[in-house]
């Protein structure tokens, strides 16, 4: 038997009921913690659920997930995951290869970046397609279009920022700068210092920051709360508008 929970956003307590209880029957439980930073002490979860937690890299999960897989035909096996399920490609190729292993699976589902976003007053129906921003972004362009896409039909544009590890993500001003340095290139006149944005930061825990006001004036705040993130809006709704006067 496998299951595959996400955590939620905050701490140890935004588990579900049904996660706790898979997980206090669970034989094994791997928590993978690559793709977002965890936010709190693994230790808190294993004394809330008395069981011990295996932290998996990402080459356990990407290229060993079989032996995980195998554990799970004999013995039940949770799959701890930050946020929700499926925010991360590498989480369907765990539920596309259990489910040609006739593994018994169950989804138990948790907050994710995709819908704590409804935090700034944004209707997330309003929103287009995400854009990442990785790292090395040298030659790629994609997110740029991405945000050119979507302001020619009103939508708005949430930015997810990069990391190289649990303590190293990048920053919205390197975020911003880097649309701002396509928009210096492709000049589409899609945004300039003048335009509103969106800053979020520890969005779903205790801490979380948003701010909404012109690049120029966001670009000088200092904010030292991970991950972060941003969004540059597209028609805003007048309820939008009136929410959004809250973070100026």
């Amino acid at each position: 038997m496998l299951y595959l929970i996400g955590i939620g956003l905050g701490n140890e307590k935004d588990i579900t009921l049904n996660g706790i209880e898979a997980l206090k029957k669970s034989d094994y439980i791997y928590l993978e913690n690559y793709t977002s930073n965890i936010g709190f002490e693994i230790e808190n979860l294993e004394k809330l659920i008395s069981k011990k937690i295996i932290l998996v890299n990402r080459k356990k999960m990407e290229e060993e997930i079989n032996s995980i897989l195998d554990q799970a035909k004999e013995k039940i096996v949770s799959v701890l995951i930050k946020g929700d399920i499926f925010s991360a490609t590498t989480h369907i190729t765990i539920l596309l290869s259990a489910k040609e292993k006739n593994i018994d699976l169950k989804i138990i589902h948790n907050a994710s970046i995709l819908n704590v976003i409804g935090d700034t007053g944004l209707m997330l129906y309003n929103f287009g397609k995400t854009a990442s921003i990785p790292f090395n972004n040298e030659q790629i362009e994609t997110p740029y279009n991405v945000l050119n896409d979507n302001l020619s039909i009103g939508l708005h544009t949430l930015f997810l920022l990069d990391l190289k590890s649990s303590f190293e993500f990048m920053n919205f001003k390197e975020g911003i700068n880097y649309i701002i340095k396509i928009e210096n290139k492709q000049r589409l006149n899609l945004i300039n210092n003048d335009s509103k944005v969106i800053i979020c930061a520890g969005l779903g825990t205790e801490k979380q920051i948003i701010k909404y006001g012109k690049i120029k004036d966001l670009l000088k705040s200092e904010i030292e709360i991970y991950p972060q993130c941003f969004i540059i809006p597209g028609k805003l709704h007048f309820i939008e508008e009136e929410v959004l006067k809250l973070f100026n």
